[in-house]
């Protein structure tokens, strides 16, 4: 983890905080009303950052309406055009994603920077394999881990020049491999904090392969402060992706941490459509348990016994216990419910 700590509105980046899970709204920036909803979805959902496309002036009223309607920080998305960074600025963003060295002159580094020292707003230098500057590519070939770390480096020193620190810095890849060294490379190079994530990952199922690997690797050897998973999906789906990954690293205590065999012959349930109904019935249940899904009574109460509640399945009905011991059985119709209600109790 970092040594630095930069502050986003109400939540701290790096030196030993929380890590922290963030998204993107993939709304048009111009429709405040889809914006603000699916702000709102972000946020019941566990999302801690919200970012926000910033792409024309028009677009900056955005920035207040989501302030408005959310409590978490938001983050205005910017490229090239220095003005939108100094509006949003004034329109009160808690974050500015952008690279320094795409929007001009040193001249409008300054203002940007100096704006943002002002208001105490923080700034993420954004690097993936496509923004590479044209010297670094003729350097090293191709998109590099080295690039993308002589990158990000390149673009932070330029608000350092302005004695700007506030600086959290990101270096994605679709390449995992890549990602994962640029990543490493950067933790033995700076103190700044870093933004976890696999650019491009795709649809939900490989994206959250491809990011679990890239960014569980990395928190798993002390490294990163804030992720994003990032899918072609609905946002939402990145969230609880994020949740269940820093869940299964150990990272995050809160939420439920379920555990379910792989079904073999010798079940006589519809385990899969059970295991799917708890998984989705108790996605906002914020108790610190584990809750195991099983398929008979061989790998039910002996093989989970580490597991604070759960079902296993018999002839057409199954069995609810609890840490090993049986509490009782109940036709397969009622399992879930009754699993249920017995997390409800606890």
């Amino acid at each position: 983890m970092s040594k630095f700590v930069v502050k986003a509105g109400n939540v701290y980046i790096g030196n030993g905080a929380d890590i922290t899970i963030q998204s993107m709204l993939n709304t048009r920036a111009d429709d405040l009303v889809g914006s603000v909803e699916q702000a709102k979805r972000l946020e019941s959902a566990g999302c801690q950052i919200i970012r926000a496309a910033v792409p024309d002036m028009n677009s900056v009223r955005l920035i207040p309406a989501l302030k408005e309607a959310v409590s978490i920080p938001v983050v205005a998305d910017i490229h090239f055009d220095y003005k939108l960074a100094l509006e949003c600025v004034a329109a009160g963003v808690d974050k500015i994603r952008i690279n320094p060295g795409n929007i001009g002159d040193e001249d409008r580094v300054k203002q940007v920077a100096l704006a943002c020292k002002a208001k105490n707003i923080p700034i993420r230098i954004g690097v993936n394999s496509g923004s590479l500057e044209k010297e670094i590519l003729k350097k090293y070939g191709h998109p590099t881990a080295q690039a993308l770390c002589d990158s990000a480096l390149y673009h932070a020193s330029l608000l350092e020049k302005y004695d700007f620190n506030d600086i959290v810095l990101s270096m994605k890849s679709s390449d995992v491999a890549t990602m994962v060294k640029a990543y490493e490379i950067a933790n033995e190079s700076c103190d700044y904090p870093l933004h976890l994530g696999v650019t491009e990952a795709g649809t939900t199922r490989m994206g959250i392969i491809k990011s679990s690997a890239g960014i569980g690797s990395l928190l798993l050897h002390g490294i990163g402060d804030t992720i994003r998973i990032s899918l072609t999906a609905d946002p939402v789906e990145e969230v609880y992706a994020a949740k269940d990954l820093l869940k299964a690293i150990g990272v995050r205590k809160e939420g439920i941490t379920f555990v379910s065999c792989p079904t073999c012959g010798r079940t006589k349930i519809d385990l899969i459509g059970l295991a799917n109904e708890a998984q989705q019935r108790l996605k906002d249940c914020n108790k610190n348990i584990k809750v195991a899904i099983m398929g008979c009574v061989v790998n039910g109460p002996g093989e989970a016994k580490e597991a604070d509640i759960g079902i296993a399945g018999g002839d057409n009905e199954g069995l609810v216990f609890k840490k090993g011991e049986i509490l009782y059985k109940v036709d397969e119709s009622k399992l879930i419910d009754a699993l249920i209600d017995e997390i409800e109790k606890m």
